[in-house]
């Protein structure tokens, strides 16, 4: 696993925590959890496609 899916992943996980605790109790900042939600599974896709390389 390379580290743009690395940090993909890591950035999911935590927009994953942070829309369910802005589900559960609102405190402020918690839009910002769908957009790391979007970038996190973005940039999963992007490192497992470059990690293919050109066939």
């Amino acid at each position: 696993m390379n580290s743009v899916s690395l940090a993909g992943a890591a950035l999911t996980g935590a927009g994953l925590v942070g829309y369910g605790a802005g589900v559960l109790v609102p405190y402020p900042g918690r839009e910002l959890s769908l957009p790391a939600l979007m970038v996190g599974l973005t940039a999963v896709a992007v490192g497992r496609s470059d990690a293919e390389g050109p066939t």
